[in-house]
C-alpha cells in the first residue's frame, strides 16, 4: 500500500518535515543505513577538523583588512566565519554525496516504490556495482555545474566591504539550490531524466526547492542533527518527486513500461 499524502504542497518546509517521517517508515530503514553511516563518519571528523583550523584561518583572513577597514571587525569577522563554514559543510556533504551517491538513489527508488504503491524487485549488490560509472558520471555532472558558480562567489568575497557582506547571502541561496539539486537529482537521475532538463523542471518550483534546500544547509550546520540530514534530505525530496515531477516527466504509459522493464531483468 502506498503513503497516501492528500494534497500537493508547494512548501518545502513540508517536504523536509515529511523527509524525516519517511526516513523512519518500516521497510525504509534499513536503506537509510548505508547513507547514514557514510554522513556520520565523515561530516562528524569533518565537523572537528573544521573548527580546530578555524581559530587559525580566521585570524589569518583578519590580518588582510585594510587599516581602514579596522572598524568594521564586528561584522566582517562573522561574515567571513558563516562563509567559510557554508563552503565546508557544502564541500564535505558533497564528498559524503559521492561516497553514498549509489546508497541515495536506491533509497530514492525503494521509497518512490513505497509511496506510489507499485513495488519492483529489489536491486542485486552486482547490479548496484554495475551502476557505479554512470553514477558517478552524474555526480561529476553537479560537480561541473557547481565549481564555476561558487568560484563566481568566492571572488565576490575580495570586494571590500561590500563582498564581505554580501558574499554570505550568495553562498547561502547559492548552497540551497545546490542542495535542491543534489537531493532531487537522485530519483530524477533513477528514471534517466537529464541533468539539464532535471534542472529545468526545479527551476519551474524554485521557490519551493529554495525553501527546500535552505532548511537542509541549515540543519547541515546543526551538530548531531546534522549527520542524519542525507538520508532525510534524500527521502523528502523523492516525496517532491512523486508528487510533482514523476507523472508529468513518465506519464503513466512510461511508468508502466519501466516497471515491466524493470521486472523483466530482474
Amino acid at each position: 500500500m502506498s503513503e497516501g499524502h492528500p494534497k500537493k504542497s508547494q512548501n518545502g518546509l513540508d517536504y523536509f518535515q515529511r523527509g524525516w517521517n519517511l526516513a523512519l517508515l518500516p521497510g525504509i530503514r534499513r536503506y537509510v543505513i548505508v547513507p547514514l553511516l557514510v554522513n556520520v563518519l565523515l561530516m562528524g571528523s569533518a565537523i572537528v577538523w573544521c573548527f580546530y583550523k578555524l581559530k587559525v584561518w580566521i585570524p589569518n583572513l583578519m590580518t588582510h583588512i585594510p587599516g581602514w577597514l579596522q572598524w568594521l571587525d564586528y561584522l566582517i569577522w562573522p561574515m567571513a566565519v558563516l562563509s567559510l563554514v557554508l563552503l565546508f559543510s557544502y564541500f564535505f556533504s558533497t564528498l559524503a554525496n559521492w561516497i553514498a551517491a549509489p546508497f541515495c538513489g536506491l533509497l530514492a527508488e525503494q521509497l518512490e516504490n513505497r509511496l506510489t504503491g507499485k513495488p519492483l524487485p529489489e536491486i542485486s549488490w552486482s547490479e548496484l556495482i554495475k551502476d557505479l560509472p554512470r553514477v558517478m558520471w552524474r555526480e561529476w555532472l553537479k560537480l561541473k555545474y557547481y565549481l564555476p558558480r561558487a568560484l563566481a562567489v568566492l571572488l565576490i568575497h575580495f570586494i571590500p566591504v561590500i563582498g564581505q557582506t554580501l558574499a554570505p547571502l550568495l553562498w547561502f541561496v547559492f548552497g540551497a539550490w545546490m542542495m535542491a539539486i543534489q537531493y532531487c537529482d537522485y530519483p530524477f537521475d533513477n528514471h534517466r531524466v537529464p541533468f539539464d532538463k532535471m534542472r529545468q523542471q526545479l527551476a519551474a518550483h524554485r521557490s519551493m526547492h529554495l525553501q527546500f534546500g535552505s532548511l537542509v544547509s541549515l540543519f547541515t550546520l546543526v551538530p548531531i542533527v546534522n549527520l542524519m540530514i542525507m538520508p532525510v534530505a534524500v527521502c523528502g525530496a523523492t516525496a517532491m518527486w512523486v508528487d510533482h515531477y514523476r507523472d508529468n516527466e513518465l506519464g503513466p504509459a512510461a511508468v508502466e513500461k519501466k516497471a515491466v522493464s524493470d521486472r523483466s531483468h530482474a
